[in-house]
């Protein structure tokens, strides 16, 4: 079982599919599904050794929003981007203005207390961001890196008030998520 744990963002899906509406139907283009926004805190994956021991997995997500001690905060999406970078796209994103402290606060103790139970460290730093779509071929570079670089997009705010264990199950469809389990802020 694939798990992540993220902050969703319920409520965005028009604001999204509004910004993601320009790149939507270039060649190579894959969309994220705009009911399925969120950002990832961790990516679990199928779990160390022989899978998730969710009671120590729920103990560590519990701990770890009470480490961050974020409290329920105000999450504004602003900016775009790319990963790796603009010369070689792969992920075009929404950024996060306004709450990325505390996302960042939320991933520092979940990667801690998520490596402790022998999950694998992130091998990048930490960006707070939402995915708006995947870049498959190079088709369409030219107008997906004017997208990047001149777009806009300033989406809006949203109280966030909870972290999720989310699973992930792939399909012939895109992915289907699932909450496991919500831990208030």
């Amino acid at each position: 079982m694939r798990l992540f744990v993220s902050v969703d963002l319920d409520g965005f899906e028009d604001e999204i599919e509004a910004v993601q509406e320009p790149i939507a139907n270039r060649p190579g283009i894959s969309p994220v599904d705009p009911t399925q926004a969120h950002v990832t805190i961790k990516f679990l994956g199928d779990g160390p050794g022989d899978g998730h021991d969710f009671d120590a997995l729920d103990d560590a997500l519990t701990a770890a929003v009470e480490a961050a001690d974020t409290g329920a905060f105000e999450l504004s999406l602003r900016g775009l981007g790319a990963f790796p970078s603009t010369e070689y796209i792969r992920v075009i994103w929404l950024g996060v203005d306004d709450g990325s402290d505390e996302l960042r606060r939320l991933h520092e103790t979940v990667e801690e207390r998520t490596t402790d139970l022998g999950y694998e460290p992130e091998r990048h730093e930490f960006t707070p961001h939402v995915t708006l779509a995947r870049m498959n071929h190079g088709a369409a570079k030219e107008a997906v890196t004017k997208f990047v670089r001149d777009g806009t997009a300033d989406v809006g705010r949203r109280r966030i008030e909870e972290l999720r264990l989310t699973e992930s199950e792939l399909t012939d469809e895109g992915p289907v998520y699932r909450t496991v389990e919500r831990y208030p802020l």
